[in-house]
């Protein structure tokens, strides 16, 4: 039998529960020729991603309307959404005004944005985003007003979403808890409305998820994928969500 490399056997857990409510971690030890410690610590971190919670014996289907807070997100798959990060910066031009949101992937892409990029306005409601592209003293940042919830390290609120639409922005770059045919779908509800303020405010508007957002399905849909311009990924989508993404001429960029 030949091993599974950790993020392998990862993504096999998680396609395992997308057909199975529960998985006993000494099924997938067997399965996959390694201990069940190893699955064990496999759990423990799918779960800290908020993609899977941890059940007696095993793991279950993850909530639908919760995920780990920013700082738990932010240490996860972090070469994979450097590359998502990195390869959005080079979607960005000089002299061009965007709209980022608050999350652990858009907080990669300013960091990317902070090294590469120059003579940019952007505003955010993250306070993560906003403390990157500080960095770099040729991109102004706007700070969004309203509530701060430390939980995001971002700021939301009906003051929030008025501030935004008094500006205009040639790209949003927004994040998302799930990907599916039918839309982009989020965890965190009070970031719904500014994802679509966002999207209102923007001549075009991105989508920055790796391949474990794929065809998950959560409490709130943001928007359907015809709001969307274009998508920068990890990995490809699979069908049905590939054959939905070129119905609504959405551009699939894979980061490599």
């Amino acid at each position: 039998m030949t091993r599974l490399r950790k993020n392998d056997r990862r993504d096999r857990i998680l396609m395992e529960l997308q057909h199975h409510p529960h998985v006993r971690t000494s099924e997938i030890a067997a399965r996959f020729g390694v201990s069940t410690e190893t699955v064990r610590r496999d759990v423990e971190a799918l779960s800290r991603e908020g993609l899977i919670r941890r059940a007696y014996g095993g793991a279950s289907v993850a909530p639908m309307g919760a995920q780990p807070p920013f700082g738990e997100r932010d240490q996860a798959r972090i070469e994979e959404r450097v590359r998502i990060g990195r390869r959005a910066a080079e979607l960005v031009r000089s002299g061009e005004v965007l709209m980022i949101d608050a999350g652990s992937t858009t907080h990669q892409f300013a960091l990317c944005l902070a090294a590469a990029a120059s003579d940019l306005t952007v505003l955010t409601n993250s306070t993560a985003v906003a403390a990157a592209l500080g960095q770099n003293e040729t991109i102004q940042v706007v700070v969004c007003p309203g509530d701060f919830m430390a939980r995001e390290a971002g700021i939301y609120g009906p003051e929030t979403i008025d501030f935004l639409g008094r500006y205009n922005a040639n790209r949003a770059f927004i994040g998302s808890s799930g990907l599916t045919a039918k839309g982009i779908t989020e965890a965190n509800r009070p970031s719904v409305a500014i994802k679509r303020a966002m999207f209102r405010q923007s001549r075009e508007a991105y989508l920055l998820v790796d391949h474990t957002k794929y065809d998950v399905d959560l409490v709130a849909t943001v928007e359907p994928l015809s709001a969307l311009t274009g998508i920068i990924v990890d990995e490809l989508p699979p069908a049905p969500l590939a054959d939905a993404l070129r119905d609504n001429a959405v551009i699939v960029h894979v980061a490599r």
